[in-house]
């Protein structure tokens, strides 16, 4: 997998120095070194780019919802979270139910990730929720072990988008559809609307 370049920034810091055998203090400066996030940007597995691309796809879908700019969501809305929750579960279940494949000619082959979207700020605190899950268990698979086989998974990273699935499902089941939508007229809104999603033809 090829990552970003990090970035490192500087912080100084002045600090002081007592030495015992000395009257004065002594001061000096140090540098301490930050860095940034590394960003994925390939993998060479085909299913790990499949199930990437298609878990960015549901993370539009719900940012860009009706109910994304309000405090209720729909049940239009909560059946559509539950069926890319669902999707993802059968993309999962085709992926480690086929033999892994022997690539030799083919493996490993970088296949370059497509850009993955940022969660925007939304009134909707629920959906924000739901895709900030989509978002942690694409960003896990992505620099997951997994990502350097040329197919299929490894058990533990099975287990990790399993378990972020299983809190999405559960969230929906004890949280949205029990909670939403919440009275909060002193706080609203919060957010701009997301936007419109893509029209025409």
């Amino acid at each position: 997998m090829r990552r970003a370049p990090a970035t490192s920034t500087g912080r100084v810091f002045l600090c002081l120095l007592r030495i015992p055998s000395l009257s004065m203090p002594i001061h000096f400066a140090t540098t301490v070194a930050t860095t940034t996030k590394q960003l994925v940007l390939e993998t060479y597995n085909t299913d790990v780019y499949g199930l990437v691309r298609r878990m960015n796809r549901f993370i539009l879908e719900m940012a860009l919802s009706q109910s994304s700019g309000v405090s209720k969501t729909t049940s239009f809305d909560v059946g559509r979270a539950l069926s890319y929750i669902n999707a993802v579960r059968q993309y999962l279940a085709w992926v480690v139910a086929q033999p892994e494949l022997d690539l030799p000619e083919t493996g490993p082959t970088k296949i370059k990730l497509p850009v993955s979207p940022d969660v925007p700020e939304m009134e909707n605190e629920s959906i924000y929720d739901l895709c900030t899950l989509f978002a942690i268990a694409r960003d896990e698979l992505a620099n997951s072990q997994s990502s350097r086989l040329s197919s299929n998974l490894i058990p533990f990273d099975i287990n990790r988008l399993t378990a972020v699935l299983d809190k999405a499902s559960a969230f929906i089941a004890t949280y949205v559809t029990v909670v939403d939508p919440l009275d909060q007229p002193e706080t609203s809104p919060m957010a701009s609307m997301t936007g419109l999603g893509r029209q025409g033809v």
